[in-house]
């Protein structure tokens, strides 16, 4: 039977830092197997929404529901195990490791090894690691990036470097992928490859969740839009809806 319930619910969310408000009673659904934009000017409180989203904060009040289980408290590590994954608008990738090196780590997540087992390389650590090292090969090739796999990560053009970032999440096996403006920094050519490497991320089942400035990404490719401002969502829709949305055209469109 197939399953039409929200992958994750947002119910009221609340955050401020130092009595600064970053998000008022904020609530938001992310539907299954869809690509959902979350847009607005900086300051709105997009990139806080993703760290409440994925364990990196925790809201002041609020509820999150993944896979309709709560998960406030969870630590990060525990959400990416439940099937959350991310990249981040700055990338965070080990510059001195391989590309293949860190897809492998995302990968870890998965491993059953015990670090006793590790060291010693007992056979069983040994399978595994070759499963993991395979497992990150694949990853890098269904995001173009397999000839590169052991080139030093640091090395790589922004562009190269978000991608291995996208393949390192992917290799977390998430159900839901956080992309925190993927398109920050490309020219047109690497952001229409970036918009197909989304597309191409939905079709496999995984729903997507995405904060990005670039409008003519967003509007062609998105299910859903929300908008963000001062904190506070001002609109929720369809990308129509949202590009002749009053508010959203005097908060942020112009």
């Amino acid at each position: 039977m197939k399953n039409n319930k929200p992958i994750l619910v947002l119910n009221n969310i609340w955050k401020s830092f130092g009595g600064m408000m970053s998000l008022s009673d904020v609530s938001i659904s992310v539907p299954r197997n869809r690509i959902k934009a979350v847009i607005g000017p900086n300051g709105a409180g997009k990139t806080t929404l993703f760290n409440i989203i994925s364990g990196a904060l925790n809201p002041n009040k609020g509820s999150i529901i993944f896979e309709g289980q709560p998960i406030n408290g969870l630590p990060s590590h525990k959400r990416t195990f439940l099937g959350i994954g991310r990249t981040f608008q700055t990338v965070k990738l080990f510059k001195q490791m391989s590309v293949r090196e860190n897809v492998m780590v995302g990968r870890h997540c998965r491993s059953s090894s015990e670090f006793f087992s590790c060291g010693l390389r007992f056979p069983k650590s040994r399978i595994e690691e070759k499963k993991i090292a395979e497992r990150a090969d694949a990853e890098l090739d269904f995001v173009g990036a397999y000839d590169m796999k052991n080139q030093v990560a640091g090395s790589l053009p922004i562009g190269l470097q978000k991608t291995v970032e996208v393949a390192r999440a992917l290799a977390t096996d998430p159900k839901l992928i956080l992309l925190d403006e993927p398109a920050g920094g490309l020219n047109d050519k690497e952001t229409e490859r970036f918009s197909e490497l989304i597309k191409k991320i939905q079709e496999r089942g995984i729903t997507v969740l995405l904060v990005e400035h670039d409008m003519r990404l967003v509007m062609n490719i998105s299910d859903e839009i929300a908008v963000l401002n001062y904190g506070e969502k001002i609109a929720e829709g369809a990308p129509e809806a949202i590009k002749n949305n009053k508010k959203v055209i005097e908060a942020y469109l112009g």
